[in-house]
């Protein structure tokens, strides 16, 4: 169905794999598109109550395709983050519980991708951050905000420094760090005992917590379009 995600179902959970190994699992428009695609279906499939997010190969992801960004025309630019903004909201507001398995590094927006799912766990390989500041492209400050405070948001916007699995636990921004090989059952293992709870209750306490969060986000998205 995908030609840039592989599906993957587990009774009530579905395994959804960034399929870009070759590029590090880079965010290209088209699987941006394909992930936008299969979350409205998923959203939409009552068997489904969580969602696990993972990568392919040794990445998690690498952020978004910086030879396609450098291959856009000037006309171009204004619709090119207009759609990325689309993206951003609509996994950000992804009405049941989406847990990223960070399988290896997940940098500038593969990072931001980690921070718009609801709980995080990492193998001891993965690490974090936001090289782009160094490339003249400002990070989500937002979402780092969010998920692990002002100070060490700042701190990783402005710096861009890369931070390991274990730091990043300390720090909360994943709930866990675990062998690789089983970095999937335990991410598999806690979307089960989520899915012990009536659907019904899910969503209404995912709907709260995208309630709290996508107003501020959509100001971050807008203003780099001003």
């Amino acid at each position: 169905m995908y030609r840039f995600l592989i599906v993957e179902r587990r009774g009530p959970v579905c395994i959804v794999y960034l399929n870009r190994s070759e590029s590090r699992n880079a965010l290209s428009a088209a699987l941006r598109a394909e992930l936008v695609e299969c979350l409205n279906r998923l959203k939409e499939d009552d068997d489904v109550k969580a969602v696990v997010l993972t990568g392919k190969g040794p990445a998690f992801c690498a952020g978004f395709d910086l030879k396609e960004m450098a291959a856009l025309k000037p006309e171009e630019v204004q619709s090119y983050f207009r759609e990325s903004a689309n993206y951003h909201e609509e996994v950000l507001s992804f009405p049941k519980p989406l847990i990223a398995a960070v399988n290896g590094p997940a940098v500038a927006g593969g990072f931001d991708l980690a921070l718009m799912c609801d709980i995080r766990i990492a193998c001891g390989e993965a690490y974090f951050s936001h090289p782009e500041v160094k490339l003249g492209v400002a990070p989500l400050y937002s979402l780092l905000r969010m998920a692990a405070g002002d100070s060490v948001a700042r701190e990783l916007c402005l710096t861009g420094k890369r931070i390991s699995a274990e730091e990043a636990a300390k720090l909360r921004l994943v709930s866990k760090v675990v062998p690789r090989e089983k970095l999937l059952e335990e991410a598999v293992k806690l979307a089960e005992q989520i899915c012990e709870a009536p659907i019904q209750s899910i969503m209404a306490a995912k709907k709260v917590i995208i309630e709290a969060t996508i107003e501020e986000l959509k100001k971050s998205l807008h203003s780099a379009l001003e």
